[in-house]
């Protein structure tokens, strides 16, 4: 005779009964039922989904429907999974790898290749490497002699990319190795690329396409190259588009003899990306470098030179193009080629940013050799400290100072005297991410811009369960196995501060870690009679598109609002804050080249609707920055004129309910 199974655990029991007796005492009357009926009528009722729709109801009781956008974003587990859930963090780090799938959570995926698998290879190489994800190439084609590896479309298209190629081709001899297209279109892209090369003699290495158009890019190159012997390295379009994100070439060809390295097209076109170059070069012979258009048109680039060529021999660097039609931006040169012998240097058409940013030489060129040769053609900057330069060797040739202030500058006299004011122009935003409300009429044609939802998708967790997660850098970092030197783990550093942060003037903010924490802080702050809107699709987007009906939330009349916006985190973290003195539109959005009669709401018209779009109207900006992008784009000064934008896809505004 077959055994009987055995009993489900107690918690399960518990817990499935509760969820019964909740059902049991919902209110009975006809509409509420109709909108639960509605709202969860594809929802198991024994799931953390329809537990929170039931917890909505109760703190929202006005019947409205339940907006497929958030619902969306609810915790997909099983009653089951969400009683049983441990407590300890060691626990739940331990429960996480059979609950990510099941949770929608962003967790770090293990390897798909190790270096055992690989080193049967042999040490030519086994390339090329084409459709790899998540590899750890750690000590592959150490010692090596020639070959030639292709990385081509390696980790594409992943929310977690996390590589490895640590002391890859380590003390080697005439390898090649080239990353096309590698780890682009992904979301939180890590890559550890520490003592690749180490050593090496000969050979080549090109990354073009690299980590183009990701999200959060975080490489690192510590001892890259150092201590080779010949070696040629060349940066062609590197984290091209990317967002945010930082890259680490700390003791990158440090020691090395005729190290040549070329950043052609390097961060061009990206949003906030960060490069350090520490102890670059360093004591090295012979070093070529150059860098050519690179952080072109970018969003405020930040790069650190820090002992670049320092106690090298007879170096070599070019920056050409550097910085062009960049926004804002900082660039600080410490102790660079300090101590070196002949060191050379060319500066050529730096600067020329769009909107100026700072630049900071400190200890430049300094030494008791007196063969350098450092030229700044065609040099344009604002904001530019020179503190301890070198005395000689030092030429400015069509210097540009556009800073209002040269008390700071310490060059020569014949210098000085050749520094001139120089006219930018002005960088602007995205067309259409910033208008002024006068736009939001029917019939009038306007920029959309791009609203997509960038983010890697996640789920909430369940209040329950995010509230045995700390709401901590460290305790995430053990709770999801994530090393906060990643560049996930940085994005939850940054999301803490950012949560810690004090709220600005007139600003009330909360980080919900839950949806019940969203509702609760909607709630609290507007009353328990409140809507969630958000713009419909992402139809529109980069494009012209024409405003159909146009509708103002609460009679067009001032009102109070909270918005919340999305936070990178492992699981759904929401920024969400109330600021005074806005007004809430909606809209009907409908192609460019659509026919409408003068209040579009003509047959034709009606049938081009593409959208329906959400838009916010800040009246009161006087605490914003007078650098604020809206400025740039629409003219004005803090507390002069209003700033509307849309409501992003991800992104959502409760009011209260008309």
């Amino acid at each position: 005779m077959a055994s009987s199974p055995p009993p489900p655990p107690i918690r399960t029991v518990l817990a499935a009964t509760l969820l019964l007796l909740l059902v049991y005492l919902l209110p009975h009357n006809a509409a509420a039922a109709a909108a639960v009926a509605d709202a969860s009528s594809a929802v198991n009722p024994f799931t953390a989904k329809a537990a929170f729709i039931r917890y909505w109801n109760r703190k929202v009781p006005n019947n409205r429907p339940h907006p497929a956008f958030f619902v969306a974003k609810l915790s997909p587990l099983p009653a089951a999974d969400s009683a049983s859930f441990p407590t300890a963090l060691p626990d739940i780090r331990a429960r996480l790898p059979e609950l990510c799938t099941k949770a929608a959570l962003l967790c770090p995926g293990p390897a798909t290749t190790d270096a055992a698998s690989l080193a049967a290879s042999g040490p030519r190489g086994g390339g090329p490497f084409k459709g790899y994800s998540n590899a750890n190439f750690s000590n592959y084609g150490t010692g090596g002699v020639a070959g030639a590896d292709s990385f081509r479309n390696y980790s594409p298209d992943l929310n977690i990319a996390a590589d490895s190629f640590r002391r890859y081709g380590r003390d080697s001899s005439g390898r090649a190795d080239s990353f096309a297209s590698y780890e682009s279109d992904g979301n939180v892209v890590t890559a550890n690329f520490t003592s690749y090369a180490g050593g090496a003699t000969g050979g080549s290495g090109s990354f073009a396409a690299y980590a183009a158009e990701t999200n959060v890019p975080d490489s690192t190159f510590t001892n890259y190259d150092a201590g080779a012997n010949g070696r040629g390295r060349s940066f062609a379009s590197y984290s091209q588009e990317a967002n945010h994100g930082e890259n680490g070439f700390s003791g990158y060809g440090k020691s090395g003899n005729g190290v040549r390295e070329t950043f052609s097209s390097y961060g061009n076109e990206s949003n906030v990306l960060g490069s350090g170059f520490a102890n670059y070069g360093q004591s090295a012979n012979g070093a070529t470098d150059t860098f050519t258009g690179y952080g072109v048109e970018g969003n405020v680039p930040e790069n650190t030179f820090r002992n670049y060529g320092a106690g090298g021999n007879a170096g070599v660097d070019t920056f050409k193009k550097y910085r062009d039609d960049a926004n804002v931006g900082d660039d600080r040169f410490t102790s660079y080629a300090k101590g070196a012998n002949g060191g050379a240097a060319e500066f050529q058409s730096y600067g020329n940013s769009a909107n100026p940013g700072s630049t900071t030489f400190k200890g430049y060129g300094e030494g008791s050799n007196p063969n350098h040769h450092i030229g700044f053609k065609e040099y344009a900057g604002e904001n530019n400290t020179f503190k301890g330069y070198a005395k000689t060797g030092v030429s400015f040739k069509e210097y540009h100072n556009t800073s209002s202030s040269t008390a700071a500058l310490t060059v020569s006299a014949e210098a000085a005297a050749s520094m001139q004011h120089h006219d930018h122009l002005k960088w602007s935003p995205e067309p259409g991410k910033f208008f002024r409300e006068q736009e939001l009429v029917s019939g009038n044609r306007m920029p959309m811009p791009d609203i997509r939802d960038k983010m890697p998708p996640r789920a909430f967790l369940p209040r329950a369960i995010a509230a045995r997660i700390p709401f901590d850098p460290q305790a995430v970092s053990e709770a999801f196995g994530l090393p906060l030197d990643t560049a996930l783990g940085k994005a939850v550093s940054s999301t803490v501060a950012e949560c810690l942060r004090a709220p600005s003037k007139g600003e009330t903010k909360r980080c919900a870690t839950s949806a019940e924490d969203v509702v609760d802080f909607a709630v609290e702050t507007l009353g328990d009679d409140i809507v969630v809107r958000s713009t419909a699709s992402t139809a529109g987007s980069g494009g012209d598109v024409r405003l159909g009906t146009v509708t103002g939330v609460d009679g067009g009349k001032v009102t109070r609002s909270v918005s919340c916006h999305q936070s990178l985190f492992p699981y759904l973290v929401y920024y969400c804050h109330s600021v005074p003195k806005v007004r809430v539109y909606e809209a009907d959005i409908m192609a460019a080249a659509a026919a409408a009669d003068d209040d579009g709401g003509s047959d034709a018209g009606e049938k081009e609707i593409i959208n329906h779009g959400v838009a916010i109207c800040h009246l009161d900006t006087s605490d914003w920055s007078p650098t604020h992008g809206a400025f740039v784009a629409l003219g004005g000064k803090p507390g002069e004129v209003e700033v509307c934008h849309w409501i992003f896809e991800g992104d959502m505004t409760w009011t209260v309910a008309d």
